[in-house]
């Protein structure tokens, strides 16, 4: 099949423009856990929450090797196939996309096998499980010259996107400081199943891969290129009980006396950072700790301003821009409404909040819009690099103790 710059037949192409009809992407999505569903929702939403963007997606085909979840899936979600074996997804004619919200030890072969067949690819962090393997997957989609796309879906919230709006506008400022962090409770519970995460073999990195991404993608976004950093890690508890294959989640937790086996990967990172721009800042993230419980969050300082925002409050931003006349010289929330980015896309109302699958269908709604347009949309697997090159300045840091400059990974430049 010969394909277009839509990454859809020439012929398909040809006939949905003479129709005057809407682009139809075929969706065919590999996973069916709780990304898997939770992306499959968010394609069939764009279709209303955007039915004016001209691009429609259809929900074609579903994978799990769990038969039962690919059929659950099939049945509540509305794909037209399923299937146990995610090869059936890439090899599908009516598929132009395909999502990867597989654990992360399979997502550089499905990559290379989507890549080849000429689809765009959507992957969920991490990319890889370690900054070469990121790099690899990076490489794979640029040299196929495919749309990819990654799921940081904390940056759509339309206060993260006002916040970035401010910032462009000079409203802050200069910045002077940063600091980003994401504490949540999965991994909190002793008892919690020792699920993939916790696997090196399986997962890579821990925290550094799961939840860091989250934090350096925000950072990047909000301020710009880190140049150097001093990292730490810290596994707080060493061994969990081990899952039932097929049932459960991350979240899922066992019982006292249930066979244990070994965490083998991070559970907190921490580092001081200095961005290009010279801002200078801190990163923590932890699934141990116990009393935040998905405190996704950052706080930013210029010289005429500063503001923060949490997940947790994800409709609020708490803004800091005082008057000439002192009277208003104080934080001031913000809430979310239809004025901001995107917003009244899913309700009309000041004040009435938007959730978290809200923005996984913002992430979706761009993501195909990249297609449409013929032109990559951010943040791609170029931005997963730039994550990646971070991430390897932090493991050389913690064997080295000291200060490391962020450096782009060897052979695989970027612009």
């Amino acid at each position: 099949m010969r394909w277009g710059r839509f990454g859809l037949s020439v012929s398909f192409q040809q006939e949905a423009g003479e129709k005057g009809m809407a682009l139809e992407i075929g969706i065919g999505v590999i996973g069916m856990g709780w990304m898997g569903t939770a992306h499959s929702r968010s394609y069939r939403l764009v279709n209303d929450r955007f039915h004016d963007s001209g691009v429609r997606a259809r929900l074609v085909i579903c994978a799990d090797d769990v038969a039962h979840r690919a059929e659950e899936a099939r049945n509540t979600l509305g794909f037209a196939e399923s299937t146990t074996d995610w090869h059936k997804v890439v090899a599908h004619p009516d598929v132009h996309v395909v999502n990867i919200a597989a654990p992360n030890f399979l997502h550089k072969e499905m990559v290379e096998a989507v890549t080849a067949a000429g689809k765009h690819v959507f992957c969920e962090k991490p990319v890889g499980r370690n900054p070469g393997e990121t790099a690899a997957i990076e490489q794979l989609a640029r040299e196929a010259g495919v749309m990819s796309f990654v799921g940081f879906n904390y940056r759509w919230a339309p206060m993260v996107q006002h916040c970035k709006e401010l910032i462009e506008a000079g409203k802050l400022g200069r910045l002077t400081h940063y600091r980003g962090r994401f504490f949540t409770m999965y991994g909190s519970n002793p008892l919690g199943m020792l699920t993939w995460r916790f696997r090196r073999e399986q997962a890579g990195l821990g925290v550094l891969g799961d939840i860091m991404s989250h934090t350096v993608d925000m950072a990047h976004m909000i301020v710009g290129p880190i140049k150097r950093l001093v990292s730490s890690r810290h596994v707080f508890i060493g061994e969990r009980p081990l899952p039932v294959p097929g049932q459960g989640t991350h979240f899922s937790v066992g019982k006292e006396g249930d066979p244990t086996g070994e965490v083998e990967n991070e559970d907190y990172v921490g580092a001081l950072v200095e961005f290009g721009n010279g801002v200078q800042g801190s990163f923590e993230t932890c699934r141990a700790i116990f009393g935040p419980k998905c405190e996704m969050s950052f706080e930013v300082n210029g010289t005429a301003g500063a503001a923060n925002w949490n997940f947790e409050r994800m409709n609020e931003l708490e803004l800091y821009l005082p008057g000439t006349d002192g009277m208003h010289d104080g934080y001031t929330t913000l809430l979310s409404g239809p004025a901001y980015p995107s917003h009244g896309r899913f309700n009309p109302g000041d004040g009435i909040g938007m959730g978290y699958e809200d923005l996984k269908v913002l992430e979706a709604h761009n993501f195909l819009m990249s297609i449409a347009e013929g032109v990559q949309r951010s943040p791609s697997f170029k931005d997963a690099l730039r994550l990646a090159e971070v991430q390897e300045a932090m493991t050389r840091s913690w064997e080295s103790g000291s200060w490391e400059e962020v450096q782009p990974l060897a052979g695989k430049s970027i612009e």
